[in-house]
């Protein structure tokens, strides 16, 4: 039987798209199933009980990479402090999919990279030059097509996922600043500590005994978000960055197929137009960011 074969390279690159696209997958169900559970409990009690079930997945690849020297601190500040900001971005995601659609709550989250790069020159220090400024306000003006303000259409809690995006968006900026050192289990790891610690400050304020249904609900989102994040580090590991990186954004389209059959949501028009002009700025600013490590890569070194 004639079978199609692919030089090693693209194989690789076959794999890293499989791996981001079915990391995309994973989070839009756990966003789902955040929606699903945030009817019956609260954000904090959320982020507590499904921190508890990424452990697990957690101890797989500590034990893979090395055992508990895994757990070694470089930039301990700094790991502590992102852990603090995702804890707040965690929240705010859990909040989204209160009052609002999970497609339209996931566009505006997808708003972060917009963010990330307004907050560059300020936290980073770097040159954002003419197109991704562009890509920024076509960003801007593909939510406030999602948002509709001033029409009957406007949902005042559209506020929340802004403040998630925010929070994300200054969550990779503290990435960014974290260097290498610390590998990415060792940052998911206190991540995660953080995540269960601050879930369960807000245990006092109201605490509901889950039920064997809302377990695997638990178990499923927090295996779920553990796995997604290592799927898309396995992805830029195996493929260029510039090449599977775009596939994050099919997570909007599993968020709306899934919403459309689980809750029979249907976006509107303008909210498609929104996203979709959300989307382009997302690649614009992936295709700059790209074309300027290249760019850099390449500079003869004096």
């Amino acid at each position: 039987m004639w079978k199609m074969r692919f030089p090693s390279g693209q194989i690789a690159t076959l794999k890293g798209m499989g791996c981001m696209a079915a990391g995309a997958l994973l989070l839009a169900t756990q966003d789902a199933i955040t929606k699903w559970l945030i009817v019956d409990f609260h954000a904090g009690e959320i982020m507590f009980y499904r921190g508890l079930w990424a452990f697990p997945v957690l101890g797989v690849l500590i034990f893979v990479n090395g055992g508990v020297s895994t757990l070694r601190l470089y930039n301990a500040q700094a790991v502590w402090w992102r852990g603090l900001v995702a804890c707040l971005t965690s929240i705010f995601v859990a909040l989204s999919f209160v009052k609002l659609p999970l497609a339209e709550a996931a566009a505006l989250i997808f708003m972060s990279p917009i963010f990330l790069t307004a907050f560059a020159p300020l936290l980073l220090k770097e040159h954002v030059g003419f197109y991704r400024w562009l890509a920024v306000v076509l960003g801007l003006i593909g939510a406030l097509f999602m948002i509709q303000p001033g029409t009957p259409a406007f949902n005042s809690w559209v506020v929340i996922p802004l403040i998630a995006a925010m929070c994300s968006g200054y969550r990779d900026v503290l990435t960014r600043r974290m260097g290498t050192h610390d590998s990415a289990t060792t940052v998911m790891f206190y991540t995660s500590v953080v995540a269960v610690a601050g879930g369960a400050l807000t245990l006092p304020f109201g605490t509901h005994w889950p039920s064997l249904h809302h377990w695997v609900l638990f178990a499923i989102g927090g295996t779920f978000v553990s796995l997604a994040h290592l799927l898309i580090v396995i992805s830029l590991q195996l493929a260029a960055g510039a090449v599977v990186s775009p596939l994050k954004y099919l997570s909007l389209i599993w968020a709306a197929i899934i919403g459309y059959f689980v809750w029979g949501d249907i976006p509107g028009k303008f909210k498609i137009l929104g996203a979709v002009m959300v989307i382009v700025a997302g690649l614009l600013i992936l295709y700059r960011e790209t074309r300027q490590k290249v760019e850099n890569n390449n500079k003869p070194q004096c």
